[in-house]
């Protein structure tokens, strides 16, 4: 089963990039982020005709995130618990034959700080979001699922996956607060897939649209796929897909993948 994960920066947008990306790649499963649209406006029947059945939990404008599946989709939930407030549309999780899979669009979280220096509440937000997904992680965990969490994190795990630490110290991806999350993530027994197979430094998933980013390869990897333990048991290759940044009118993200045998 090859999994990819891809915040696509509005599938309408996006679409034909989306399709081609589909037909030459060819995922059993794609964890889609930041489609920014409704439910009932996601282009269901384009992507139906590539082969692929749909969950979305969508938002109007922002955010949003979906699986396309060659396979049938069984939603389990389309909001991370913890906070039934919270109306953004950041999670869907469901199973895929003996896979479980979640779509996430973790919190950007800038501008980290006040007028005051105080932390802002977009940056609390944050930080709230990844105690809850640290929370529901380690209670998938207790059901020995073989599972894949994957999305765009928002968050870069070391100094080695942001191509300027010092610009980006303070910058909620970067900040020691934030990365102490995601380690507390991933120390419940998770395996970040790609870096199982590449520990470099500078190997990116994003890429600003702004100061020839992509051009100059100043870049952040902040899309993460982190298996459980069965999952990872499994895992047989992973990477990242370079290819669609490139692209005409291209996402500012670009697909990572993982197999599992």
């Amino acid at each position: 089963m090859k999994i990819a994960t891809w915040n696509v920066n509005s599938v309408k947008a996006r679409l034909p990039r989306v399709l081609e990306w589909l037909d030459e790649f060819q995922p059993d499963v794609a964890l889609l982020q930041e489609i920014k649209c409704v439910d009932e406006d996601f282009p269901a029947l384009e992507i139906g005709d590539a082969g692929y059945n749909v969950a979305t939990s969508g938002q109007k404008s922002y955010n949003g995130v979906a699986i396309l599946s060659k396979r049938p989709i069984e939603v389990e939930r389309s909001a991370l618990p913890g906070d039934e407030t919270d109306e953004q549309a950041r999670y869907i999780e469901a199973m895929i034959g003996d896979v479980r899979v979640a779509s996430i669009y973790l919190p950007n979280g800038n501008p980290t700080r006040d007028e005051d220096g105080a932390d802002s509440e977009k940056y609390r937000y944050k930080l709230r979001w990844m105690e809850r997904l640290r929370d529901h992680a380690a209670a998938l965990l207790e059901t020995e699922d073989a599972f894949v969490l994957g999305g765009d994190y928002n968050i870069c795990p070391t100094d080695g996956d942001v191509y300027d630490a010092h610009a980006f110290a303070d910058d909620a991806l970067c900040r020691p607060e934030s990365r102490k999350r995601f380690r507390a993530i991933q120390h419940l027994g998770l395996t970040d897939a790609f870096r199982v197979f590449d520990t470099t430094p500078g190997r990116y998933s994003y890429w600003d649209y702004k100061a020839g980013a992509w051009q100059k390869d100043n870049g952040l990897l902040i899309d993460h796929l982190l298996l459980s333990p069965q999952a990872a048991d499994r895992l047989t290759g992973a990477g990242i897909d370079r290819k669609p940044r490139g692209k005409e009118k291209a996402s500012d993200h670009t697909p990572v993948w993982c197999e599992l045998g």
